[in-house]
């Protein structure tokens, strides 16, 4: 059996770096899922709640667009959001077509606890990271970000 080659003696390479981004990232869902689904949540259903925590009021469409999802993708969740007394559609005056969203009581409090949930699992993995160390993490996301936004405006 062959032994890996030790990665941190390789020349970096853009692909094999995307790669293991990915899996991280899977990683690292797969981990907060986990812990959403002790709240009772799913992924989607928190991103909407955390969301809304952040930006009340929001309408259906803009709520879609901040979670780069489509609309209809959005509506079945916050359907189920409303029943569940997690969320509440206000009208907006002047606009009968519209709904303004907002969390209820409930939804706040579900939203604060997975917001904490997430806030625990990055002090124990990402949160361990030494101060330089972040922060250089954080430079090459916010660089990488610009790049992708670049690229889609292309």
């Amino acid at each position: 059996m062959s032994e890996r080659p030790d990665p941190s003696t390789e020349p970096a390479d853009a692909l094999r770096v995307w790669f293991r981004f990915i899996r991280l990232n899977r990683r690292v869902i797969a981990a907060v899922a986990a812990e959403l689904r002790e709240l009772g949540l799913s992924i989607p259903q928190f991103d909407v709640l955390s969301t809304l925590s952040e930006w009340e009021g929001l309408t259906q469409q803009d709520l879609a667009a901040r979670l780069y999802v489509t609309k209809g993708n959005v509506s079945g969740l916050i359907d189920r959001l409303v029943e569940a007394g997690l969320v509440e559609r206000r009208a907006i005056p002047g606009d009968r077509r519209s709904h303004a969203l907002h969390l209820t009581p409930a939804g706040a409090d579900l939203a604060a606890r997975g917001i904490a949930a997430q806030a625990t699992y990055v002090s124990r993995t990402l949160g361990r990271l030494e101060a330089p160390d972040l922060q250089v993490l954080e430079d090459l996301v916010l660089k990488w970000r610009e790049l992708a936004r670049v690229d889609a405006a292309s």
